[in-house]
């Protein structure tokens, strides 16, 4: 059953590069599930702690897929509200530009190994659900850049994440303008 599993995956993921390769565009929804158990090496280290937070160092290793830990560790640690940033490198990521139009995102493949030059974003509350949000700007061998809204980042050898936590809760409301959801300070769920 698990070989079977694994070939489903191969093939999912081949299909999705042959499409890139082709030249067409891949589009996804904003509300696109996120995997999780993705960075099984992640490492969460308590920094300080105030009365209003805690800052935190979450460190990601070689093979962890960092949005997927991102999302497991606000689950784990019942994040209200964030903001972090991040350097390092990874081996392969998807990132992605928002299309208003559309309402939806295209997938920008992001291949080999790049240097994470900068990483922002936050975490805010959906439905009583922490839910992150993120975009990097990563740098290749010759100084060229690509960046955007990260929907997969690969580490290699290690991506390190500096997270400050507020005690009071951040909120996002459901915009259905673009269909995404959105932080709103007027919203206190």
């Amino acid at each position: 059953m698990r070989s079977i599993c694994v070939n489903v995956t191969v093939v999912v993921v081949s299909l999705a590069a042959a499409v890139a390769q082709a030249g067409q565009d891949t589009w996804v929804s904003p509300s696109h599930p996120v995997a999780t158990g993705q960075a099984p090496s992640m490492k969460v280290q308590l920094l300080s702690e105030t009365p209003t937070g805690k800052t935190y160092a979450v460190i990601f290793y070689k093979g962890d897929e960092a949005f997927s830990g991102l999302s497991d560790f606000a689950r784990q640690y019942n994040v209200p509200a964030a903001h972090f940033t991040a350097i390092g490198a990874l081996n392969g990521a998807t990132v992605a530009w928002f299309d208003p139009s559309r309402k939806m995102y295209k997938a920008i493949p992001i291949r080999g190994q790049v240097e994470v030059l900068s990483m922002i974003g936050d975490i805010a509350l959906y439905k009583g659900k922490p839910v992150v949000h993120t975009h990097m700007v990563v740098g290749y061998p010759d100084g060229s850049t690509r960046g955007g809204h990260i929907l997969e980042a690969h580490v290699s050898p290690t991506l390190e994440v500096m997270v400050t936590v507020a005690n009071t809760p951040m909120h996002k409301r459901f915009d259905p303008e673009t269909d995404l959801t959105l932080i709103d300070p007027a919203v206190h769920e």
